[in-house]
């Protein structure tokens, strides 16, 4: 056998390629709104961002291994805008003065920019074509830096805690659509009065998120929800819509209820729906929902679907460095968050673009691995592997001698 000798070569490294994919423009317009690029020299803000999104996509552990890894890059930093690697000591004191609210609203943008690119899969057996999920995923530090991001451990140890990411996906889309951080004492339930939904959306959440409150505008407004009810709730039924206690699998009770809750010392009433589930494995499931049209059995498989929320969580702590930071500041690690995420996101829209049947955590290692190479990035992310032929003809034994010697 041997090599197949295909060109798949360009004139430009992988990283570069995946660069392109970035609205310069709408990021220089950034840049002049928080004139984050005032009193700097050198190493300004796109120069800081590609730095962080190399570091981010090669998984460095420092900021040292960062800055020295991209020496590799030699010669082809002129493709991304940058004369030379920057310094340690350069990269950290932006990392640490340059405001995370510029990375934070690139990223809005770039979820914006790319909506079409991610908006053309759909999931089947709903109903509902603006539907959407929310959770939080918590992210371990050592630190001191952010307020009431833990608690202090016994023996003189280290404060251990985290900052909280809280998102909102659409489902349809697999892809996040609001990102909020905080410290990891922060309630769940605060992310709510940050989202705004648009009218007879479907939102599908925990029951750590439940806020009555909340439930009864949405209920104003046509927002749909399905959640779990918690078992300190209070509530009246109004009327039995159906009850089988016997069944042992699928729904077995569908209720209108009252809910009552408190604002102040003011009492407060919610009209509900509550539906109780036994899934395969026994498990009884309490759900909540304020939309009456839909069957029980589709408040059962809405809220399945929350899980999905879930598999990005789990994409950006597999696949991303988030268990070392590059700086111990409140803005530094919030920085490095931002631009984590929109490296997931590129990943998300070179899987969409290329149609590739390619796992994320396949991509995302394929693009690691080959970042200063000159492969093409759309045949590494179809194709990625080396093929060889079988040989046409086959040498006779006194060919292959004359060979030898």
């Amino acid at each position: 056998m041997h090599k197949d000798t295909k060109n798949n070569l360009v004139g430009q490294p992988i990283f570069s390629q995946i660069v392109k994919l970035l609205p310069k423009n709408k990021f220089d317009m950034l840049v002049k709104r928080y004139n984050s690029d005032h009193y700097y020299k050198t190493f300004f803000s796109w120069e800081q961002l590609i730095t962080m999104l190399y570091g981010v996509l090669s998984r460095c552990d420092s900021m040292g291994e960062l800055c020295d890894s991209m020496r590799a890059l030699d010669r082809k930093l002129n493709y991304l805008g940058l004369d030379r690697s920057p310094a340690k000591s350069t990269a950290g004191d932006a990392l640490r003065e340059r405001s995370n609210e510029l990375f934070r609203d690139f990223y809005l943008i770039l979820l914006k920019h790319f909506e079409e690119i991610l908006s053309v899969s759909r999931i089947e057996n709903v109903k509902f074509d603006k539907f959407y999920a929310f959770d939080s995923t918590t992210i371990t530090l050592f630190s001191q830096v952010m307020k009431g991001v833990g608690r202090n451990r016994k023996n003189d140890g280290k404060k251990k805690g985290g900052l909280k990411v809280h998102m909102l996906t659409d489902i349809h889309a697999d892809s996040a659509k609001f990102v909020k951080i905080s410290e990891a004492k922060s309630h769940d339930k605060k992310f709510l009065q940050d989202l705004t939904l648009p009218k007879d959306s479907m939102v599908v959440f925990d029951k750590a998120y439940n806020h009555y409150k909340q439930f009864a505008e949405w209920s104003e407004k046509s927002i749909w929800f399905v959640t779990r009810m918690k078992k300190n709730a209070v509530f009246q039924t109004q009327e039995v819509m159906f009850l089988d206690k016997e069944k042992t699998k699928g729904v077995v009770c569908d209720e209108h209820i009252h809910l009552f809750y408190k604002i102040g010392k003011s009492p407060k009433t919610v009209c509900l729906r509550r539906v109780d589930y036994i899934d395969e494995k026994k498990r009884l499931y309490n759900f909540l929902t304020n939309n009456f049209c839909i069957t029980p059995e589709e408040v059962a498989l809405l809220y399945k679907k929350r899980w999905s929320i879930e598999t990005v969580f789990k994409k950006l702590k597999q696949n991303f460095q988030l268990h070392f930071f590059w700086s111990e500041t409140e803005n530094g690690i919030k920085s490095q968050v931002w631009v984590t995420l929109i490296a997931h996101l590129l990943i998300n829209v070179l899987k969409r673009k290329s149609l590739s049947k390619k796992a994320f955590s396949t991509i995302a290692a394929l693009i690691r691995m080959h970042l200063p190479t000159n492969l093409d990035l759309a045949w590494l992310i179809t194709e990625g592997r080396r093929t060889y032929s079988k040989r046409v003809r086959n040498k006779s034994p006194v060919a292959i001698q004359q060979e030898l010697f």
